[in-house]
């Protein structure tokens, strides 16, 4: 979706800021569909999607959609296909580019017209939002999503770190970014949205204010009822609102007949527009009113679309590295394969009816698997394998203990905050029937849709086949049909080849061993890069200890990727 507009954006003007004009026989007219909603939403859902009334309804593959993801893949696939030194000069132009384009357009956002109105009301608490678990599940996702939290990518990345790399300052350092980012891109978002509410009150009291002209001209309202200051050429907001309240105290009988809205600021800023809508709606339609538009629109999408790669890059890492460290596959080969699976398994999207699949997909195939994943993986550590012994390691790598807060944090208020976050969503989730937004075109409105049974089975088995590998992998390597590494550490001489297996340790040894303080060896150097091998992997490796034996994670210590 971002590459298409991306590509539109390169003419002036936009192409979606006003309504195509159709030939009626001898005459021009506007697009009805255009007309009864406005310019962007008509591009978004007509011209970009080409969307069906509902998702039984496919209406085959949007070729434009089809085409895009196609692009979208093989940036995807040439960006993976060098791997991490490639994927890191990458990421320096991929993270630091969207910081430059939003304070380019914070700069810009503060200087228009109902700006501050817009971050007031960014700033100004709802207390009965606050109160809903939708609102704090969605916040939570949002968390996992921005630190990659549960997906792979950060273990991906940091199986590449030094053992004594500091990574409580990482952890802190990328914490701080994250959200000073979320603040820098909601003041953003909040004084475009703020210029936007201010345009469509205006166009609001100008409708209105022609009414009331009217109204006037025929006396079905009398002239005593305008305030002797009102100037109907230079209608102010403030004068306007004088004028309905006088009008709807004295007519308020007949009040309703007169059709008037009270077009407040307030009403506009709380018509609050979320996902897809914000980018491809709200903020195209603030566009279309900036001076150069195009320039901003291609600045915007291209800012869209390095951050998207940034975030597919980090999630293919984390899918590949495992698999290609595991196996022994060659990377270009696996990559290229993944990509195009990906691209044929995305033909779903790029329906006419894809856009309800996108939002069935993002609302329960990652958000409560995802939340279940983060859980266990919490409860694994802090657990299982011990938050005293976690703390240990972390003073071996870090050369200082971590503050105790973390021990209690880890421990206690994690897994408890995110299991009543989750038990609050499930709960949710059985009370009101999952349904979507669907966009109806002889209305040209939203309506909201429940999904059909057939939908239903496809969302609930979304949710377990996201979950299922947990389980899986747990019951195999409980009933040892799979291997774990356990009780197995090899070392190899680089020099000699010689291998030495460790086994049946005992379990101070293996402690002490896996945190390279076994009695009768010396920790040896670090070497400069530690690949991700897997379970039970036997590949070579420096004359170094690492991590693969029972509590090990199957990190192993190598001097090159191979």
């Amino acid at each position: 979706w971002i590459i298409f507009y991306f590509f539109k954006s390169f003419q002036y003007p936009l192409p979606w800021s006003e309504c195509p004009i159709v030939k009626n026989g001898s005459v021009a007219v506007v697009e009805t569909e255009c007309e009864r909603s406005s310019a962007t939403t008509y591009f978004w859902y007509r011209e970009t999607l080409d969307i069906s009334d509902s998702i039984s309804e496919s209406g085959g593959l949007n070729w434009k959609m089809t085409l895009c993801l196609l692009v979208a893949w093989s940036l995807v696939g040439l960006a993976m296909i060098k791997g991490i030194q490639s994927s890191g000069k990458v990421m320096y132009f991929s993270s630091l580019f969207p910081y430059v384009v939003l304070v380019c357009f914070l700069v810009r956002g503060l200087l228009l017209r109902g700006a501050v109105d817009g971050i007031m009301h960014m700033f100004t608490p709802k207390l009965d939002k606050m109160l809903d678990p939708q609102v704090w599940r969605e916040a939570a996702t949002q968390v996992f999503f921005a630190l990659g939290l549960g997906f792979g990518g950060v273990i991906a990345f940091s199986s590449y770190n030094k053992q004594d790399n500091n990574c409580h300052f990482d952890a802190t350092l990328v914490s701080f970014i994250n959200f000073f980012t979320s603040v820098l891109a909601t003041l953003v978002v909040f004084a475009v949205l703020g210029f936007k509410a201010n345009i469509m009150n205006e166009k609001c009291v100008v409708e209105n204010a022609e009414k009331i002209l009217g109204y006037l001209n025929t006396n079905v309202l009398s002239h005593d009822l305008i305030p002797p200051h009102v100037n109907f050429s230079h209608l102010t907001a403030k004068d306007y609102n004088e004028m309905y309240r006088v009008i709807m105290t004295v007519k308020e009988g007949h009040f309703k007949e007169l059709g008037l809205d009270a077009c407040l600021l307030e009403d506009e800023l709380n018509k609050s527009v979320q996902g897809t809508g914000l980018a491809f709606i709200a903020f195209t339609e603030a566009m279309t009113h900036f001076p150069a538009s195009p320039f901003w629109s291609v600045m915007f999408f291209l800012m869209l679309i390095n951050l998207g790669l940034g975030s597919m890059i980090g999630t293919m890492s984390g899918i590949t590295t495992p698999i290609i460290d595991t196996f022994k596959v060659r990377k270009e080969v696996f990559t290229v394969g993944s990509c195009i699976f990906a691209f044929v398994v995305g033909l779903i999207f790029v329906q006419r009816s894809g856009n309800y699949f996108v939002t069935m997909f993002d609302d329960y195939s990652a958000t409560l698997p995802l939340t279940v994943v983060v859980i266990l993986e919490n409860i694994a550590v802090a657990w299982i394998y011990g938050t005293k012994k976690f703390m240990q390691e972390l003073t071996e790598m870090l050369g200082f203990r971590p503050y105790q807060f973390y021990y209690y944090t880890w421990k206690y208020v994690s897994p408890i905050c995110m299991a009543v976050l989750m038990t609050a969503s499930i709960i949710q989730l059985g009370v009101s029937p999952p349904g979507y937004s669907a966009w109806i075109r002889e209305e040209a409105a939203e309506k909201f849709l429940f999904y059909p049974t057939w939908a239903m089975a496809i969302l609930i088995s979304l949710i377990i086949l996201a979950s299922l590998p947990l389980p899986l992998v747990f019951i195999l390597r409980q009933f040892h049909l799979v291997s774990d590494g356990s009780n197995a550490l090899s070392v190899t001489n680089k020099k000699g080849r010689m291998m030495k297996d460790i086994s049946n340790l005992e379990d101070n040894d293996e402690t002490r061993f896996i945190l390279s303080k076994v009695p009768s060896e010396t920790p040896s150097p670090m070497p400069t890069h530690r690949s991700y091998l897997g379970p039970g992997s036997n590949s070579p490796m420096e004359m170094s200890s690492a991590p693969n034996g029972r509590y090990g994670s199957g990190y192993l210590l190598a001097s090159t990727p191979e």
